[in-house]
């Protein structure tokens, strides 16, 4: 199962249509709705959760798009400053899809951002703050939810 975040951005002529509902009718998408800030003749903001096959994300996305939504994958918002890591794991523990993980026998603490679904919980557990979300999409996600 693929299971990624996304941050969806809404034009004025768009935030009116039932574009989420059709992911789940005409591309098996299941989401959940991690944030909302969408009013009508309005530009919107929605953070989604997506799950489904890989192929059906991609074409619910590609929808989304063809209908004039903005995607961007939440996930590139995560990083890891190799500097500050001192590989000490405790950060694989809270990883709910494996893009932190042990690699043996060596013991590196190894970041897949690929697999990462920017759930963020390996942020406030990382003792050295090695897990970082990155500024420029903090300040848009913070601009966008008091505008």
């Amino acid at each position: 199962m693929y299971n990624r975040i996304y941050i969806l951005r809404f034009s004025k002529h768009t935030s009116n249509e039932p574009m989420i509902y059709q992911l789940v009718k005409l591309y098996d998408v299941e989401f959940n709705i991690l944030k909302a800030d969408i009013l009508p003749q309005r530009d919107g903001l929605m953070i989604l959760g997506l799950k489904g096959s890989k192929a059906n994300v991609g074409k619910g996305l590609a929808y989304l798009e063809e209908q004039g939504v903005k995607v961007e994958r939440l996930a590139a918002s995560i990083r890891r400053d190799d500097e500050k890591c001192f590989q000490c794991g405790v950060c694989t523990g809270v990883c709910p899809v494996g893009a932190l993980s042990l690699h043996r026998p060596d013991m590196e603490v190894v970041f897949d951002p690929d697999k990462c679904t920017g759930c963020s919980l390996c942020v406030p557990i990382c003792p050295v703050r090695a897990m970082e979300i990155s500024l420029g999409q903090e300040d848009a996600l913070a601009e966008e939810a008091t505008s």
